[in-house]
């Protein structure tokens, strides 16, 4: 490849089994070994409906998308993980590593029934394989990116990556998102790390694993989304209450103290974030708001 790896593309159905089994085979006939398996299949973003509550969504259309994203994983884990077992009791280098992708690191509603359900389902994937991988010296974790620039991502609004940061205009949070060879850089940094059982059935962002492993972006930063949501909305919180603005007196108040901007990392955990709040002595001491806000806005 142009990075100087060997890369082999194969198109395989992971709802096949036959074909799973047959991908898997090839790879051990032409390597022999698997180190690492990233369960990333997806397919469901023209599949979710957003804004419809689960009693008006198509039905066939979510469960589909579990197919795509939950069941694809288990088919594709269960033919991949005889050869990770394989190279881990051949002690080939550190133990093997299975990760699962998923959308953030807490358990916060994601907008969507199954949306939600999808990506948590990931999560709960990785916890039960690292429970039984574990004893083979293998780990298994769930990966969040930040605010991500896929291709797709860049298709809606507009622009490629060249000229990515022409789309901070249409969404300010967006000077915070990260290219996808950053989650990779942070799973393959895990992948070498001979320590990484430590980490197995948690759930980690690429912020974490870019700060923790020393790595950066493409464009030499290092994006956190999880830390900027967090910053935000502290700075939102502490500028409403030294204002005398910040409402407290519901969940639905809380989200319009915080303005436009905090306003949708809040909306989906105002309930949680409140409670926090309302044991503050002094909602304007940010230390305190920003312990509040790190306990409930959990993004990476």
């Amino acid at each position: 490849t142009a990075l100087g790896g060997r890369g082999v593309a194969v198109q395989v159905d992971h709802l096949d089994e036959a074909a799973v089994v047959a991908l898997f085979e090839r790879v051990r006939a032409e390597a022999g070994r698997l180190d690492v398996l990233v369960n990333d299949i997806w397919g469901g973003d023209a599949l979710t409906q957003w804004g419809a509550p689960f009693w008006e969504h198509d039905l066939d259309g979510g469960l589909r998308l579990l197919d795509l994203a939950v069941r694809t994983h288990l088919i594709t884990s269960r033919f991949a993980a005889p050869l990770v077992i394989q190279r881990s009791e051949a002690r080939e280098g550190p133990g093997g590593l299975v990760v699962e992708l998923t959308d953030g690191v807490g358990d916060h509603y994601r907008g969507s029934l199954y949306y939600d359900l999808a990506k948590a389902s990931t999560i709960r994937l990785a916890f039960a394989m690292a429970e039984e991988l574990r004893p083979r010296g293998i780990a298994a974790v769930a990966v969040t990116p930040g605010f991500l620039r896929s291709e797709a991502v860049l298709d809606h609004f507009g622009v490629d990556e060249g000229r990515w940061r022409e789309a901070i205009a249409a969404d300010p949070h967006f000077a915070a998102s990260e290219t996808p060879r950053f989650v990779g850089r942070g799973i393959a940094a895990l992948a070498g790390d001979p320590e990484k059982l430590r980490d197995s059935g948690e759930v980690l962002s690429s912020g974490v694993l870019g700060a923790r492993y020393g790595l950066t972006d493409v464009d030499g930063r290092r994006p956190n989304f999880g830390a900027y949501a967090r910053e935000l909305v502290t700075d939102a919180l502490v500028d409403a209450a030294a204002r005398g603005a910040l409402d407290l007196t519901d969940a639905d108040a809380l989200l319009s103290s915080v303005g436009p901007l905090a306003a949708p990392f809040v909306g989906q955990v105002s309930r949680r974030l409140l409670a926090a709040l309302t044991g503050l002595a002094a909602a304007e001491e940010r230390e305190a708001v920003a312990a509040a806000v790190a306990a409930t806005i959990r993004l990476g």
